[in-house]
């Protein structure tokens, strides 16, 4: 191995130690508590190393949004290959949105803060793109299941992109409602069983009467 091939590889190791410190921090404190002074201390490393991987926390935190996407495109993308019936791909797919949801549950839930949010204005052209792609992807394989279904005349005739639309914006809006009802009862988690119950009327209104 040359010099440039173990610089970059020693790179590539420094980044993911900072992302997997950066993991850590985010969800115990979430987004808005959580510093970079922080994720250092947890990565072992000085605050200023930290800057030269990452524009700010904003982006810091967006690549592990990243990582959630390209894992649930990755997920969705095995339940299109799969041969079995479109109804079946649907009921995983909420399997799919629940096991994404158990994995980190607050970064995720942060992932739909920053698509709706200013936090894009703060990231690097790159990290947007790289957000911008990631995103695209993940939505691109749920459309591939709600075309299926409308070719195969089993989902109602509407756009497949426009019902796609409505199954993430359920997705994302069960989890960000249901989540912040924890303020009142801090006790139970709530959001696995709405989405299973969000997943019922979706299937139920995909397919023609």
């Amino acid at each position: 191995m040359g010099i440039a091939e173990r610089k970059q590889r020693e790179k590539e190791l420094r980044r993911a130690q900072i992302i997997e410190a950066a993991r850590k921090v985010f969800s115990t404190k979430g987004f808005n508590t959580a510093t970079m002074e922080e994720i250092a201390a947890q990565a072992e490393l000085s605050p200023g190393t930290l800057y030269l991987y990452f524009k700010n926390k904003e982006e810091l935190h967006t690549s592990l949004s990243i990582e959630i996407l390209e894992h649930l495109t990755r997920e969705v993308k095995k339940v299109v290959a799969k041969d079995i019936s479109v109804e079946e791909k649907l009921d995983q797919l909420k399997h799919v949105f629940i096991d994404v949801y158990e994995y980190d549950s607050m970064i995720l839930i942060n992932l739909f803060h920053l698509q709706s949010g200013e936090t894009l204005r703060n990231l690097s052209p790159e990290v947007l793109k790289q957000l911008k792609r990631t995103s695209s992807e993940a939505h691109g394989a749920i459309i591939e299941v709600i075309k299926e279904g409308i070719d195969k005349e089993i989902f109602i005739d509407e756009h497949p992109v426009a019902l796609a639309d409505v199954v993430w914006a359920t997705f994302s809006g069960v989890v960000l409602w249901v989540d912040s009802k924890r303020f009142l009862n801090n006790k139970k988690d709530f959001v696995t069983s709405t989405l299973k119950t969000a997943f019922t009327v979706i299937a139920n209104g995909l397919r023609r009467q």
